[in-house]
């Protein structure tokens, strides 16, 4: 799936605070290497390698465009690769910030990457909870009405794309990790005409803007578009956008 580096950076704040709450966690103190799965941009990668200053850290995306994006550094690597096919061997710290949803088979990765972890080793990823806030869902119902299914079928996450915070730790705790998992809910104050729909541009609307010709795209848009103003209105204080999230942390004793 093609990504627009420009497009997703809109909102870095908000999108970045997740990233920041969930490194608060995370308590190793000399780890040998780091890696960033699904690391974007590569942004919020640098601030790993602040926090460690002696581990080598690596970004790994599936993106060209994000990965082209991503800013030099000593200890700092990135590359293009698929998150599915990564070997854990060697790593002690594994972080992933809302990524995994778009891997359908993650729940068995998180099991393999628990497993892999050495002592003292850390597992930490947030994935996006709002599968069913009405940004998603609206876009779910338009793109499997009438109009638009024959084009679309298939095209889209459902609720079941993420876990629960229940589920992640069952996964870790039958690796044998001490486990942290919980759930947050923020309320983005969002600038801007049509802000939640600037917002699902970077990430939810990629499969679909992909999916349609230009003109088919611009219609679809459109049409959601209006349905995102009467759930979301703009203030005078600008949009709120509830956003749920699921965290994970987890170390081997």
């Amino acid at each position: 799936m093609r990504w627009d580096p420009q497009q997703y950076g809109k909102f870095a704040a908000e999108r970045g605070r997740p990233f920041l709450d969930l490194l608060a966690r995370v308590e190793a103190a000399a780890p040998r290497r780091v890696v960033d799965l699904g690391c974007g941009t590569g942004q919020l990668t640098a601030l790993l390698a602040q926090r460690w200053p002696d581990a080598p850290v690596e970004g790994i995306d599936s993106s060209p465009d994000m990965i082209a994006a991503a800013p030099a550094g000593d200890r700092l690597s990135f590359r293009v690769g698929d998150v599915a096919e990564w070997d854990p061997a060697g790593t002690d710290v594994i972080i992933s910030n809302a990524t995994l949803q778009w891997v359908p088979t993650h729940r068995e990765l998180i099991s393999q990457w628990s497993a892999a972890l050495p002592p003292g080793g850390w597992l930490a990823f947030q994935v996006p909870g709002n599968f069913d806030a009405f940004s998603h869902v609206l876009m779910r119902s338009l793109a499997e009405s009438r109009r638009w299914a024959s084009s679309l079928l298939g095209i889209l996450r459902h609720e079941d794309a993420v876990g629960t915070p229940e589920s992640y730790a069952l996964l870790m705790l039958a690796a044998g990790l001490r486990v942290d998992t919980w759930s947050t809910t923020y309320v983005h104050q969002l600038d801007g005409p049509d802000a939640v729909l600037e917002w699902v541009r970077g990430t939810g609307l990629r499969p679909i803007m992909q999916a349609l010709p230009p003109e088919s795209y611009a219609l679809f848009e459109a049409e959601y578009a209006e349905q995102l103003r009467q759930a979301y209105p703009a203030t005078a204080h600008g949009t709120l956008f509830p956003f749920r999230r699921v965290f994970a942390v987890g170390t081997r004793p």
